[in-house]
């Protein structure tokens, strides 16, 4: 049963991608001239990745703190990783931001273009030019009063916890002066494990968005990544407990 299910999933995936890509192709067409900073086109991408979590409903959502998050002005906002369900659960804040992703999710037909139209920031791990490169970007949408979000872990989880951060987002932060938003996920791994194609039937999902920290008060950027980790666990226990 679990098996039907993800077949007739991912087969509504690939034809409703083909469609809501030409939708998001003559919206970038239509909004480019006065909207430079792709808002209402990421905007469309929010409710398109939120139709692929609500078609699922044995899956429940839950978002705490949105409101904490700008409509406008430079922010970085990091979140913990644990699935390919966090893409569509992040994108339900319904707040302009630009992901940071890997390079190679740009190549995937349909959505990777998308992403390509929101110009959304590519990066291939390991490699330092890329990563250069990544966050010169991130620094012009930042000064562009665009907000940037990255997964410090760098890559899923495969068992729901915290993986080492990487030091980008917090060195981001600290170069604009600008506010880090933690957002903390709970009982998405329960989605779409990191390896595999099988969905499962129920999830219930949290996300909560901490209040900002001032990147100013740290030293440097590992003392401002640690006090943010350890912040993101603590919450991430706090949200685990309420579930169960």
């Amino acid at each position: 049963m679990r098996r039907f299910h993800s077949v007739l999933f991912w087969s509504f995936f690939a034809v409703s991608s083909a469609l809501l890509f030409l939708v998001a192709l003559t919206l970038f067409l239509v909004t480019w001239p006065f909207d430079r900073n792709g808002r209402l086109l990421h905007l469309f991408s929010c409710a398109w990745a939120q139709l692929y979590f609500w078609v699922n409903p044995g899956w429940r959502l839950r978002i705490e703190g949105r409101e904490r998050l700008p409509w406008r002005g430079p922010a970085v906002l990091v979140a913990n990783h644990q699935s390919l369900g966090d893409i569509l659960v992040l994108f339900g804040l319904y707040r302009p931001f630009k992901w940071v992703s890997k390079a190679s999710n740009f190549k995937l037909p349909f959505l990777g273009w998308n992403m390509y139209l929101n110009r959304y920031v590519r990066l291939v791990r390991g490699d330092k030019e890329s990563i250069a490169k990544m966050m010169a970007a991130s620094e012009r949408w930042l000064e562009r009063g665009v907000p940037v979000l990255l997964f410090p872990e760098g890559t899923r989880s495969p068992d729901n916890q915290f993986l080492p951060f990487k030091d980008g987002a917090f060195r981001l932060a600290l170069s604009q002066g600008c506010p880090l938003f933690p957002i903390v996920l709970s009982g998405i791994g329960d989605t779409l494990p990191k390896h595999g194609l099988l969905l499962k039937f129920r999830a219930h999902c949290r996300v909560r968005v901490l209040p900002p920290v001032d990147p100013r008060a740290f030293p440097d950027a590992a003392t401002l990544r640690e006090h943010v980790r350890d912040l993101m666990i603590a919450e991430k226990a706090r949200l685990d407990a309420e579930v169960a």
